[in-house]
């Protein structure tokens, strides 16, 4: 049993996608090797209609997967397979762009007018680039919840995890996805396969990733369970945290509780070639497929 190691920690940064929609991204469109394989994590979070309900009209993607998870107010969207549907708090869509596709997607708030969620995107390996895309929708009252006997919280929302398993799969980076909550003043340990790259994202309240056995700095403030734990040193809302190599991540909960993503997947391994919405091996495969956007062929016929 070994402890993952922080390598990694920073807010997410505040920018601007779509039609004006505000967000705060994780990572995204640089060193996509670095958390390979996944490519961009964006938190759409905002209380303002004016600053999401332009949404996301049509527009195109290729070479990727996209795991899209609404907490808060809705999602409506379309694409060029003629799918429609709405994404309500709580549910959860998988598309798979494989070959191409066109979509939109178009924020709605609820009745308080605020509006939350996550998209993440996945890579494609090159076998898979060009398979016909695909949608899956989730309802939240399918997706499984588990209470661990000292009130922590996981929701399963893909892969398996205490003898659940999530509704969502078949996404080719084989990914765990798990939505967690722990109670204040908590230290929990969850596994992580030691064949996959690891992140956190810590949305509501504060935690500490590393051993709590052995908090960092100097200014220790409270003694949570017999332990001393430095909470200036806890990660809060909307940080990210990377993992080293290890098989067990733990968290210290701060005096407030944390929810945070836990997400993992294996590494695809292999060259990538990233414009916009499109994310390919080669920069050649890059030009043609802007080149089939212009030319009208961009959308494979059903096979």
């Amino acid at each position: 049993m070994s402890i993952r190691p922080v390598t990694y920690e920073a807010r997410a940064m505040p920018t601007m996608e779509g039609a004006g929609v505000h967000l705060h991204r994780a990572f995204g469109f640089q060193n996509p090797e670095q958390m390979d394989p996944f490519l961009l994590f964006d938190d759409f979070r905002n209380e303002d209609p004016r600053d999401y309900v332009r949404g996301f009209p049509w527009h195109p993607h290729r070479g990727i997967e996209t795991i899209t998870y609404v907490l808060a107010g809705a999602v409506e969207h379309g694409d060029s397979l003629g799918n429609r549907g709405t994404l309500k708090g709580g549910d959860v869509q998988w598309m798979t762009a494989g070959s191409g596709i066109l979509h939109q997607e178009m924020p709605k708030g609820n009745a308080k007018g605020q509006m939350h969620g996550f998209q993440l995107w996945a890579n494609l390996p090159k076998h898979l680039k060009m398979t016909a895309p695909r949608y899956q929708d989730v309802k939240s009252n399918d997706i499984p919840e588990i209470m661990d006997d000292d009130g922590t919280v996981v929701k399963v929302i893909v892969g398996s995890f205490w003898g659940k398993t999530g509704p969502v799969d078949g996404i080719a980076a084989d990914p765990q996805y798990l939505d967690i909550f722990v109670p204040p003043e908590r230290k929990k340990t969850f596994k992580v396969d030691t064949r996959r790259n690891a992140f956190a994202y810590v949305f509501d309240g504060k935690a500490s990733f590393r051993d709590a056995a052995r908090p960092r700095g100097v200014l220790l403030e409270k003694e949570v369970q017999g332990q001393e734990v430095n909470i200036r040193d806890m990660s809060g809302d909307r940080t990210l945290v990377q993992f080293g190599a290890g098989d067990e991540v733990t968290v210290q909960a701060g005096p407030d509780g944390v929810r945070f993503l836990l997400i993992s997947g294996a590494p695809i391994q292999e060259p990538v070639a990233w414009h916009g919405p499109i994310v390919m091996n080669t920069q050649a495969e890059l030009q043609q497929a802007f080149a089939e956007l212009r030319n009208g062929t961009f959308i494979k016929p059903a096979h």
